[in-house]
Formats: C-alpha cells, sequence, structure tokens
C-alpha cells in the first residue's frame, strides 16, 4: 500500500495549476466558493458547489511543465493530472475540502455524491481516487464502479490512475484487466500493469482468447502481456499461433510477451525473429508502442 496523500500539498498543487491557467470570471467563482467553504463548511453548499462547478468552469484541457508532473508523482505516487481537465482539477480541489476527520462520515458523504452524481461527476470522483484520505475504505467503490458500461467512467478508473494497481484485490484487479480488453480500452495505459499480472488472470484471458477465435474475432494484441510470464506448453501453443499468422502487429506482441517468458519454447521461438528481438531489446517495441499500433490501426 502507499503512504498517505498529504491532503494540503495536493490541494495547494491543484489551486497553483487551476490559478495558472482559469480566467478571471472562473478564479472569482471559485475563490468565492472557497471562502464560504473554508470560514463555514455546509455540507449542502459544498454538494451545490460540486454540481454547480460545470456552469462557471470551462473543460479545457491543462498544460504541464515537466517539474510540475515530477511535483505530481512526488504527491502522490502515479498521480497524472495531465489526463484531467480544468473543470475536473477545479471539481476534486472542492473534494479535498470535503472533512475527513471521522472515516465512516467521510466515506458516508462520498457514498451520496456517487449516488447522485451525473457521468462528468462520476469521472471526476473516480479521476480523484489517489488522492482521497482513507483509501482502503473506498475499494469497494471502485469494485462497483468497474462493472459499469460507460467507457468514460471506466477509463476514469482503470487508465492513467494509480488507485486500481494499489488497492483493488486482486479479484477485481482481474475483472478490470479482463473488462478493460473485451471494450478494447488502451491497456499500456494502466498503471502497473505488468507488476500485478498472476496466473488466474493468465488463464481467464486464454479463455476469451478461445471465445473471441470460436467467433472468428480477433484478440486485443496487448492481452499477451499478462499472458507471457505465465506462459506453459498449452498458452505456448496458442501464442505460436498469433505469432507465425499473417497479422504483423499481433506478431510483434506475441514476440514481446515470449521475451517476458521464461519458458524455453519462447525464448528458443522468439531467437527465430532476430531483428524483432533487437528491437525488443533496444527497446523500440514495448507495450505501450504495441497499444499506440493498435489505436493507429482502429483509426484508420
Amino acid at each position: 500500500m502507499t503512504a498517505q496523500v498529504d491532503i494540503t500539498k495536493a490541494s495547494a498543487f491543484l489551486k497553483t495549476i487551476i490559478t495558472g491557467q482559469a480566467n478571471e470570471k472562473e478564479l472569482e467563482w471559485l475563490d468565492e466558493q472557497e471562502d464560504k467553504l473554508r470560514n463555514n463548511f455546509q455540507l449542502s453548499s459544498f454538494y451545490i458547489a460540486f454540481s454547480s462547478t460545470s456552469r462557471f468552469i470551462r473543460k479545457e484541457s491543462l498544460i504541464f511543465s515537466e517539474e510540475q508532473l515530477i511535483e505530481a508523482d512526488r504527491i502522490r505516487n502515479g498521480f497524472q493530472p495531465q489526463y484531467l481537465s480544468l473543470l475536473q482539477s477545479v471539481r476534486i480541489y472542492l473534494l479535498l475540502m470535503l472533512p475527513h476527520k471521522d472515516t465512516q462520515k467521510y466515506t458516508s458523504n462520498l457514498q451520496r455524491l456517487h449516488e447522485t452524481a451525473d457521468m462528468d461527476e462520476q469521472v471526476t470522483l473516480y479521476c480523484a481516487l489517489p488522492l482521497f484520505p482513507y483509501p482502503e475504505e473506498l475499494s469497494k467503490s471502485a469494485a462497483e464502479g468497474i462493472r459499469t458500461n460507460i467507457t468514460d467512467v471506466f477509463d476514469a478508473i482503470a487508465l492513467n490512475n494509480p488507485y486500481p494497481a494499489d488497492y483493488l484485490n486482486q479479484q477485481a484487479w482481474n475483472q478490470m484487466i479482463l473488462k478493460a480488453v473485451f471494450m478494447q480500452r488502451p491497456l499500456y495505459r494502466i498503471y502497473r500493469a505488468e507488476e500485478r499480472a498472476n496466473p488466474e488472470l493468465a488463464e481467464m484471458l486464454i479463455d476469451f482468447a478461445h471465445e473471441r477465435w470460436a467467433a472468428n474475432r480477433k484478440v486485443l494484441p496487448g492481452l499477451w502481456r499478462f499472458v507471457g510470464p505465465f506462459l506453459n506448453q498449452t498458452y505456448f501453443t496458442d501464442l505460436e499461433k498469433v505469432i507465425k499468422g499473417n497479422d504483423d502487429l499481433e506478431k510483434d506482441a506475441g514476440l514481446l510477451a515470449c521475451a517476458n517468458s521464461e519458458f524455453p519454447a519462447a525464448q528458443q521461438l522468439l531467437d527465430q525473429y532476430p531483428k524483432i528481438k533487437k528491437d525488443i531489446e533496444n527497446g523500440k517495441l514495448n507495450w505501450t508502442i504495441i497499444g499506440k499500433r493498435f489505436e493507429d490501426e482502429l483509426q484508420k
């Protein structure tokens, strides 16, 4: 588990980013809300401010310097604010004002927000998970969130978010990865994905691949990232078919999985493709590149 986030530092960081990129009217509105909440916190005022933020703050992308991104990671390992909008950043800033001395009351208030939130608000609540106090208490809510069929909400939990890797139990983690594969989400954007690979997940993904093939459908190339470390003869037979097929991207993904395996036959097969093996060794072929190439193919 990670260390407790310093809420004061996280809040100050967000305020600096917001101040540097919001316009005068937006800052006036935020200052007014902050004065209300800091000086005389009322839960009703907090809920109103959170839900009405979209009327006063734009959904603009944010620009970060390298130093700011380093600072963000220092505040919370894996925190990637470059994927937040200005609107989301303001909402998270407001969320960090929610009193949290009483664990039960705090989590209850967050749950109430989830129950009444629209889609954009749900996305923000899940994006904010890495910065919330009592992260262990929120794992059930996160596990429930990954059951959604709304792509934006699912992505808020699964992608560019360190919370799942740190706090989801193995069952919830495996379900998240399986669903990401099913929904064809960019697996390379899942934080610490390889560290939480496990034999049960590999078996689930192989079963999923068989179902896809039986329906004459392709398998997401990034799937093999989670199978490679657990290759056995059965899995290798499937992987060998992929590598010897006609799809170059699937072939590269399969060989990259071989490179991540200690299974002797996998290493022998990789040796038959010296150029690709060299690209893997030189960092010219990795799971991020595989994922981006797949995204490019989808856009064609």
